[in-house]
């Protein structure tokens, strides 16, 4: 039996790999928090002028910060959700071939069912024949 997964699995380059795993990653609770406290850590020492002010307001160097990890992350997170979309396109036509497959044994299983019924109705007949041949032969000797 064809295993989807290792199949794909065994044709990703490692290109392939890192993008899936950056999306990954991208796409875990964990990036976000872990991008989030990273801002809001940002904001503060800007704003507060706790630290020498690097990106004073409207944070320009934020800003592209952001941009420039939107315009990286976007073409490897599409590479990947298409690799996926390959990877179900596979899935899906396994499952085709599961389903034929079903289908042809289903069809074989009735025929024999078919069978099963002509014989029983053929064994029926001559059941029944014999007796009507056994009635009219008349009662059976009682045996002393």
């Amino acid at each position: 039996m064809l295993n989807i997964n290792l199949t794909h699995e065994k044709s990703l380059t490692t290109g392939a790999r890192i993008a899936d795993r950056f999306a990954e990653t991208i796409g875990s609770w964990q990036f976000i928090i872990i991008q989030s406290l990273i801002l809001v850590a940002w904001l503060v020492l800007n704003i507060t002028a706790y630290a020498r002010h690097w990106d004073p307001y409207p944070f320009i160097l934020l800003n592209l910060a952001l941009s420039f990890q939107a315009a990286c992350a976007a073409p490897i997170i599409m590479m990947s959700q298409n690799r996926l979309s390959d990877k179900d396109r596979l899935m899906a036509e396994h499952d085709y071939q599961i389903n034929l497959k079903a289908e042809q044994e289903v069809k074989a299983i009735m025929q024999h069912l078919e069978q099963q019924d002509e014989v029983m109705i053929e064994i029926l007949r001559r059941i029944e024949s014999q007796h009507g041949a056994l009635l009219a032969h008349g009662p059976l000797p009682a045996s002393s």
